[in-house]
């Protein structure tokens, strides 16, 4: 069952462009990841605050390093205090930072929650308390939040299974791998979805062979790794190619794949166009990432909070003008779904050049020629 509606408006679409336009943020260039302790950058408008509460920061840079000072300055754009915490993947801490900022009377909770369960009791308690809730990046199955603000994820993972497909054209009866993200995240799922609306088919029909699917709990890299290495293992050291969900979990196949010499001969897929998946896709080891605009995610989050603290239900259905299936709630869930991109090693400058990384952070030493050959500085 799809959970999202695909018909991308041409207006949605222009929103979503101007969105991710608009702003260039400077302090994002680094992939460092930053603790949860309050920010004094965090605030500052002195209007009323809405408070964030991003998952961890162990498997992906893209909460600390580019989700929090975006929201942050988004945020702060639409006259708001930014109250954002990051619960470092421990279900208790994110309980524990929702009820503080409930009991604090925020006008509004965005929530990236580390699965559906927590998600939506903590919309739940947000909800019983009289405060709105948003589900930012992963929607909360079984939750009670009314709007969501992500990507098409199901789109990421076409583009994942159109990048593996494409780079194993020339060899038929090419033995796949898939190394997926956490069966209790939604997106997940979504991904996985994407990549068998492309790769099933070709599945089916033998033009590539899937040697095994597993989905890795908690997103863990570590894991991811291990698990890759014994599925490798049992079929006798061969693979063609891997679909691996992220680009932590491509990370950690690409150290297999060293191990065994066979780093830049086995295309490896990825997503969120993070500095150390650029720069595997610079050095040829990684084929491809997804770049999804984290900027343009941001700001159309704080717009809708800005909408639902003023009680403007008509300024928030305007922006949220897609629709996400919850199944396992059994509704209907008014979205704001925002379009991913490939990345192979011939964009990599696109993503340089929106200011989502800067060229510092992926061109460095064995780099510096790859980027002066793509025109990145």
């Amino acid at each position: 069952m799809r959970t999202n509606n695909r018909k991308f408006r041409l207006g949605h679409a222009a929103v979503a462009l101007a969105l991710s336009g608009a702003l260039t943020l400077t302090a994002c260039g680094s992939n460092s990841s930053g603790g949860d302790e309050p920010d004094a950058a965090s605030g500052g408008s002195g209007g009323p605050t809405v408070g964030v509460i991003l998952p961890e920061t162990a498997t992906s840079a893209r909460w600390e390093s580019f989700d929090k000072p975006m929201l942050q300055q988004a945020l702060r754009a639409e006259g708001f205090d930014a109250d954002v915490q990051n619960a470092q993947g421990d279900v208790q801490k994110f309980t524990t930072l929702a009820d503080g900022m409930i009991a604090k009377g925020v006008k509004v909770l965005i929530i990236a929650a580390i699965n559906s369960e927590v998600g939506g009791a903590v919309a739940a308690k947000a909800k019983k308390a009289g405060i709105p809730t948003i589900d930012y990046d992963r929607l909360n199955l079984g939750g009670s939040s009314d709007y969501y603000v992500s990507f098409d994820n199901v789109k990421v993972g076409e583009l994942q299974g159109r990048a593996i497909a494409d780079a194993l054209k020339t060899k038929p009866g090419a033995e796949v791998v898939e190394i997926e993200g956490a069966p209790t995240d939604n997106n997940a799922t979504l991904f996985h979805q994407g990549q068998q609306n492309v790769l099933k088919p070709l599945y089916d029909n033998g033009t590539l062979k899937l040697v095994r699917s597993q989905a890795i709990d908690g997103w863990d890299n570590q894991k991811g790794g291990t698990t890759f290495e014994q599925i490798l293992t049992g079929n006798g050291g061969k693979v063609d190619g891997v679909v691996a969900a992220n680009d932590g979990l491509a990370g950690a196949v690409i150290t297999v794949l060293k191990k065994n010499g066979l780093n830049g001969k086995v295309p490896v897929t990825g997503q969120d166009a993070t500095a150390e998946g650029l720069k595997a896709v610079l050095r040829g080891d990684q084929y491809m990432t997804v770049f999804k605009p984290i900027l343009g995610e941001a700001q159309t989050a704080a717009k809708l909070a800005a909408a639902l603290a003023k009680g403007d239900k008509a300024a928030a259905d305007a922006l949220a003008v897609d629709v996400s299936q919850d199944p396992k709630g059994k509704r209907e869930v008014k979205s704001v779904l925002l379009q991913p991109q490939t990345v192979t090693r011939a964009d990599v400058k696109v993503v340089v050049d929106a200011g989502f990384v800067e060229a510092v952070d992926i061109c460095g030493g064995d780099l510096a020629a790859a980027c002066t050959e793509l025109g990145i500085s």
